[in-house]
């Protein structure tokens, strides 16, 4: 199904609240600013949940198939790390050594249990932050970066180019702070631009990994319950701090379609709620009116082309910038003059040796 245009997705959609009051129109599609429940006329509703907010997507599509409150602006938790891991992936050289400072290992919150006596490669802080949200391993790379004020400054540009605009990042682990705030929608919107990128697909699916410790190695498996228990589950971030309450992308692949799932304060058990979500997705897909669109990022600004001289084709008028060539001629024709004189007096000279020295023979 070709993707809709924003202006005709109220055509078909059911909103049981009003929308946000907004001098802008809402990212991906006027429907999405509502508070409430958006979803498709013709199809009964997702399954309920007891998340604030939530989106459901058809990932390969953009489509947003449904949606509850998608650009309410909440504290993500562990799920900004999917931010962290977007916007990083691209730095630093999977294969650097990293030796964590003092202060990544002290990281309050979960932690994979970084020490400073042990060389840890940017792949190994990588696998833990995306499977055991390790806050340690996000200081750890947030400090390989350059900083902490580096990384947020890169992960809020990646945020912007992702259009992304709901989100600001405070914090490159999710620990709650003052202003940091992110959307189901623009979680959806990084998730899913991270999806596209092979090595956070690789983090975000696998199970259990070694990880270095003192003396040896130990395993991390991932948080992502549904990657043991949902088929087609690919992965993505949960999240949970006593303020945010529980976050939690996660998408999943049936019969060659990708369906996205991301929700935003949820006070309790998320997994079988998100499961079921799910399912609806997968259900309806193909066969409803999106709600709205998951926009694709800024394209890059493009270097103007440096000028170039071109021969001009026969019959053209060169536009190849004029070159005042009146000096250069006149120096030469002064060159050549100057020649001709300087010739003309040695011969003269030489003609009238030549001439005194035959009068002198003559007369002697």
């Amino acid at each position: 199904m070709k993707p809709v245009p924003v202006t005709a997705l109220l055509a078909a959609v059911t909103l049981t609240a009003p929308a946000h009051a907004s001098t802008t129109a809402p990212i991906g599609g006027d429907a999405l600013g509502s508070r409430g429940l958006v979803k498709p006329d013709g199809v009964e509703a997702p399954p309920k949940t007891q998340a604030t907010s939530f989106v459901i997507a058809d990932v390969d599509t953009g489509q947003v198939l449904a949606a509850k409150d998608a650009h309410g602006r909440y504290l993500p938790a562990s799920t900004l790390k999917t931010l962290t891991a977007l916007t990083l992936i691209p730095k630093l050289d999977k294969d650097l050594k990293v030796r964590p400072s003092e202060n990544a290992c002290n990281q309050e919150g979960t932690a994979v249990g970084l020490s400073p006596k042990v060389t840890y490669k940017v792949d190994d802080l990588f696998r833990a932050l995306m499977m055991s949200s390790a806050n340690d391993a996000a200081m750890a790379l947030a400090e390989t970066n350059g900083g902490v004020p580096k990384t947020m400054r890169d992960m809020n540009a990646e945020a912007k180019r992702l259009q992304a605009n709901d989100t600001v990042a405070k914090t490159p682990s999710g620990l709650d702070k003052p202003g940091q705030s992110s959307s189901a929608y623009d979680l959806a919107l990084i998730a899913r631009a991270g999806l596209a990128n092979p090595a956070f697909r690789r983090y975000i699916s696998t199970k259990v990994a070694k990880f270095p410790a003192p003396k040896s190695y130990y395993e991390i498996s991932n948080h992502n319950k549904l990657l043991w228990r949902y088929k087609g589950m690919i992965g993505v971030k949960n999240g949970w701090t006593s303020k945010a309450l529980g976050s939690f992308v996660g998408a999943a692949t049936r019969d060659g379609h990708t369906i996205m799932v991301t929700i935003m304060r949820h006070d309790g058990y998320f997994w079988d709620e998100v499961a079921k979500l799910l399912d609806w997705g997968f259900q309806v897909r193909g066969h409803v009116p999106p709600v709205g669109q998951l926009v694709d990022p800024i394209p890059p600004v493009r270097p103007t082309p440096r000028q170039v001289a071109v021969s001009p084709a026969p019959g053209v008028a060169s536009k190849a910038p004029m070159v005042n060539t009146a000096s250069k001629q006149t120096d030469t024709t002064r060159k050549i003059g100057a020649g001709v004189i300087g010739g003309a007096l040695l011969f003269g000279v030489v003609w009238l040796g030549f001439g005194i020295r035959r009068r002198r023979r003559s007369s002697a």
